[in-house]
C-alpha cells in the first residue's frame, strides 16, 4: 500500500484526494493546509485521513511514501526539496518550479535518491490528447506545420505568476507531448492592467528550425471562455475544443496545394475542403489516469508520462518567455 500526503487543499486538493483514494493499492494518509476550515472539511468528508497545518508532521512520518504538492508556485521548490530530502516520492502541480535551475536541482536530487519526481500535467491523460497523439503518430494529418493555442477567460487573477505561467503550461505540455522536434527560440509580449505589474494578457510564439511554428494566446480578461488548440498538418487539420461537451476533437480533411505560375511569377493556391471526422474518445477521468501513473511509477518502476524532465522543459519555455516580455518581445534562444 502506497501512503500519500497531499499538501494544499485549495481548488485542486479535493480532486486529488478523491482520485488518489480511488487508485488501487493507494491511500491518502495526510492532508496539510494552513487554513483550519479547509482541514475541518477534510475531516468531515474523510474521517480516516489525518490533517495538519505543519508539513513537518508529513516529512517526519516514515509510513508516508509520497507527497503531492498543490500549493502556490513559489512554494513548490522548497516543499519538494524537503520531501525529497526526507526520502519521499514527489508529485508537483504545474508549473513545476519558478526557474529552470530549481527544476534541474530537484530532478538531479530525485535521480540520486532513486525517487519518483513527476509533474501534474493532467491534460496529457485526457482522452482527447491521447487521441490526437495517436492520430499524429499514425500519420493521419501528415507533417505538423503549426500549433495554435487559445486559453482565455475572465479571471482568476494570480498573485505570484503572470497569465502565461498560470494558463500556458497546459498547452505547452501538450505541444511537447505531440511535437518531438525541439524549439529553438521564443518571442513573447504581454501587458498588465493591474497595479502589481503581473501580466494578465500575453502572447507567446515558439520557433522551430524546421517549418513549424507554435503560438499561445492567454488572458484573464476575456468576456468568454475559450480552450482551443488548432493543429495544422500537411494532410489534415485538428481542432481540440475543451469547452465542447461531447465532440472535443474534430479532424478536418482540409488543406491546400501550392503551385507556381512562372510566367506570371506568382503562387497558385488550390484549396481543398473535405469531410469532418469526430473520433471516439476515452472516457476515463484524466486526473485518475495521472494518479495511477504516479503510483505505478512508485510501485512498478515505470517512467511516468509527465516526468520531471517534461516539467523542466515547460519551465524553460516559460522562463525564456518571461525574459522576452521584460525585454520588449525580443527573440530568446533556447538551450
Amino acid at each position: 500500500m502506497t501512503n500519500i500526503a497531499i499538501i494544499g487543499y485549495g481548488y485542486w486538493g479535493p480532486n486529488l484526494v478523491r482520485n488518489f483514494n480511488a487508485v488501487e493499492q493507494c491511500r491518502v494518509k495526510w492532508v496539510s493546509d494552513l487554513r483550519q476550515p479547509r482541514l475541518d472539511m477534510v475531516s468531515r468528508q474523510y474521517p480516516g485521513i489525518s490533517v495538519t497545518q505543519d508539513v513537518a508532521d508529513i516529512f517526519n512520518d516514515e509510513d508516508t511514501h509520497a507527497v503531492v504538492i498543490a500549493t502556490p508556485v513559489h512554494q513548490h521548490y522548497p516543499l519538494a526539496l524537503r520531501a525529497l530530502e526526507a526520502g519521499k516520492h514527489v508529485l508537483i502541480e504545474k508549473p513545476m518550479t519558478q526557474s529552470v535551475e530549481e527544476a534541474g536541482h530537484l530532478g538531479q536530487l530525485s535521480e540520486e535518491k532513486g525517487l519518483v519526481l513527476m509533474v501534474d500535467h493532467t491534460f496529457l491523460y485526457t482522452g482527447a490528447v491521447q487521441k490526437i497523439k495517436q492520430l499524429v503518430l499514425e500519420g493521419e494529418i501528415g507533417d505538423i506545420e503549426y500549433f495554435d493555442s487559445t486559453r482565455i477567460n475572465l479571471g482568476l487573477f494570480q498573485q505570484d505568476v503572470n497569465v502565461l505561467w498560470d494558463l500556458a503550461p497546459h498547452d505547452i505540455s501538450i505541444l511537447f507531448h505531440i511535437v518531438k522536434d525541439r524549439p529553438v527560440s521564443v518571442c513573447a509580449t504581454g501587458i498588465s492592467h493591474t497595479p502589481n505589474g503581473i501580466e494578465n494578457i500575453a502572447y507567446l510564439t515558439v520557433n522551430y528550425a524546421s517549418r513549424k511554428i507554435a503560438h499561445f494566446s492567454c488572458s484573464w480578461t476575456s468576456p468568454v471562455k475559450l480552450r482551443t488548440i488548432l493543429i495544422g498538418g500537411s494532410k489534415k487539420m485538428i481542432l481540440f475544443d475543451d469547452v465542447e461537451p461531447s465532440e472535443k476533437v474534430k479532424v478536418y480533411d482540409t488543406g491546400y496545394n501550392v503551385t507556381s505560375d512562372e510566367e506570371k511569377r506568382r503562387l497558385l493556391i488550390d484549396y481543398r475542403t473535405g469531410d469532418i471526422f469526430v473520433p471516439k474518445l476515452g472516457q476515463k477521468e484524466a486526473l485518475f489516469g495521472m494518479a495511477t501513473d504516479f503510483v505505478d511509477a512508485i510501485c512498478k518502476g515505470t517512467t511516468p508520462l509527465s516526468d520531471w524532465k517534461l516539467g523542466k522543459d515547460v519551465v524553460s519555455l516559460l522562463e525564456a518567455a518571461q525574459y522576452s516580455i521584460r525585454n520588449g518581445g525580443c527573440e530568446v534562444a533556447l538551450k
